[in-house]
């Protein structure tokens, strides 16, 4: 028989095309289903993130100073190598309880992103000794900080020893990370930045809006924001965020570790007043420089 002659015509169905057209149409059938359900990956990260990015009104500070019960946020005040960035709750879609009333799942980690006061960026300074809300909390004083209420979860800033199996993903250190049950490894203190000053300011009430370190109680390790460690998240790019203090040759802690507990001012400015902020603590290093 001659190879050249056609054995079907074009229109002619050869193979398993029954099984692949019942295959496409119950693949079709799973999508429609899954977007009337809400249920698609891109459905899901828009859910999260509309919920997770909604503003939130920072506590507003009459007398500059922070108070048991304050809204705040813990903004770092970067470097030439590193933006500005603020704690956040790193959470993807797979880090999110459905339901009716849907959540944050505990364990769930942090890293530092964009400086916006919003669900995701929000802690409550909570009380860990009996301190009354609205008291004034003062240096070296042990405290806890917690996630807002709701689909923030009300978690707490968490860290412990750094272990083989227990450490930060890319730097290996100290891992940091939110959890929901409120003990000694959630329990952190503020110092005041510069060694020389901190033994006299031991004590004293802490200042709202400047630059402090975040010191965790049981480990003795600073709050830190790495920014030679960058993690690609749902929310673009951000840094990790540890428990490592990092000194420099005077036995100084560096920037990683220099952070500012932002509130908003009196005169409802928010934000604004973190620029103000650092506008005042780059003076002040120079000032210090020179």
């Amino acid at each position: 028989m001659d190879q050249n002659v056609k054995l079907f015509r074009t229109r002619v169905k050869i193979g398993n095309w029954n099984q692949e057209r019942y295959l496409e149409e119950e693949a079709m059938k799973n999508y429609l289903e899954k977007k009337v359900r809400g249920d698609l990956i891109t459905q899901r990260e828009d859910s999260l993130k509309r919920q997770i990015l909604k503003p939130v009104s920072l506590s507003v500070t009459n007398d500059g100073r922070l108070h048991f019960g304050d809204v705040v946020m813990l903004m770092n005040v970067g470097a030439e190598t590193r933006e500005r960035s603020a704690v956040s709750i790193n959470a993807d879609i797979y880090s999110v309880r459905t339901g009716p009333a849907p959540s944050i799942q505990a364990p769930c980690g942090v890293s530092a992103g964009r400086v916006q006061a919003c669900t995701r960026t929000a802690f409550i300074i909570t009380s860990v000794d009996g301190s009354p809300e609205g008291s004034a909390l003062h240096f070296d004083q042990k405290f806890a900080l917690k996630t807002t209420s709701g689909f923030a979860g009300g978690f707490y800033l968490t860290s412990d020893i750094q272990t083989f199996q227990k450490c930060a993903q890319m730097s290996r250190l100290q891992e940091v990370s939110l959890e929901a049950g409120n003990s000694s490894l959630s329990w952190w203190k503020l110092a005041h930045f510069d060694p020389r000053e901190r033994l006299e300011h031991e004590g004293q009430p802490v200042p709202a809006n400047e630059k402090v370190l975040i010191v965790h109680c049981k480990t003795n390790q600073a709050l830190a924001a790495l920014g030679h460690q960058v993690l690609w998240t749902t929310y673009g790019k951000e840094y990790e965020v540890t428990a490592h203090t990092f000194f420099d040759s005077h036995k100084a802690e560096q920037d990683e570790n220099h952070w500012i507990v932002c509130t908003s001012d009196a005169a409802g400015n928010k934000l604004e007043l973190v620029s103000n902020t650092q506008a005042s603590a780059d003076n002040t290093d120079s000032t210090q420089m020179t």
